[in-house]
């Protein structure tokens, strides 16, 4: 069994709006909603965890009511890798059953249920990430400057995911950039995920962090890369502004 986590505590400061950001509507619709519309379609979790907020609990459950999910809060906002680990009771009543854990985000709209169908059914490695390559950051892609980067070694090898704020400026012209979906063995990434810690200018405990986990416990990372289209989310403003021309 595979167990779909998707990650909607987020506030919508950057997007100046009083709404939760995965609320922020793109051409009318709440961006979560286009992803929720897929992950029903992928028919891989019939009911996926959502993560909320204490304060954002409530409206997302109504701009939801037409869909089957549960909901589990996160009373701090201490980052992503802390937002998984809030929903690990909520997985317990099925502990034996569940095999692999899919963490998918509330503000990625343009993900489709295909991508989300294979990403679910890869059973080879530990972990696995979704990341996109681009050929630059200009025009539409700029949305895309912010992300973490993927760092491999001389063999290709996943080693790590670098967070902007903390990558350095050689580390900035990586074009290949991580859109943060990640497909976990369930077992390891419980077993592993209490161990992050929050050594970074955000002090958060990042997911990422579970990248670097695995490639320095000799776990191959595997990837499932997808057009960068598909991986976009939308972060701020200007951001949704493009998402809204690419919709059409």
């Amino acid at each position: 069994m595979t167990r779909i986590i998707i990650l909607a505590a987020g506030k919508g400061t950057r997007m100046n709006c009083e709404l939760p950001k995965v609320l922020v509507p793109l051409k009318g619709r709440p961006m979560i909603q286009y992803l929720m519309d897929e992950v029903k379609a992928a028919g891989v979790d019939p009911h996926p965890i959502i993560v909320v907020s204490p304060d954002n609990k409530e409206i997302i459950r109504a701009a939801l009511k037409g869909y089957e999910a549960e909901y589990v809060i996160q009373a701090e906002q201490l980052g992503t890798g802390q937002a998984v680990a809030c929903a690990r009771a909520a997985l317990a009543k099925d502990d034996k059953e569940i095999k692999n854990i899919v963490v998918l985000y509330g503000d990625h709209p343009f993900l489709k249920s295909a991508s989300i169908k294979k990403f679910s059914a890869i059973n080879s490695e530990v972990l696995t990430i979704m990341p996109t390559s681009l050929p630059d950051f200009e025009d539409w892609r700029q949305n895309f400057y912010h992300w973490g980067r993927i760092t491999k070694g001389l063999d290709g090898a996943v080693e790590k995911i670098v967070e902007f704020k903390d990558a350095s400026e050689e580390e900035k012209l990586i074009t290949e950039v991580n859109p943060g979906f990640m497909r976990f063995n369930k077992d390891w990434l419980f077993q592993n995920i209490d161990k992050l810690t929050n050594d970074n200018r955000s002090k958060e405990y990042y997911l990422t962090e579970m990248v670097k986990a695995a490639f320095e416990g000799g776990q191959p990372v595997g990837t499932m890369n997808i057009e960068p289209h598909e991986a976009m989310g939308v972060n701020s403003l200007e951001e949704l502004k493009i998402a809204e021309g690419l919709l059409g």
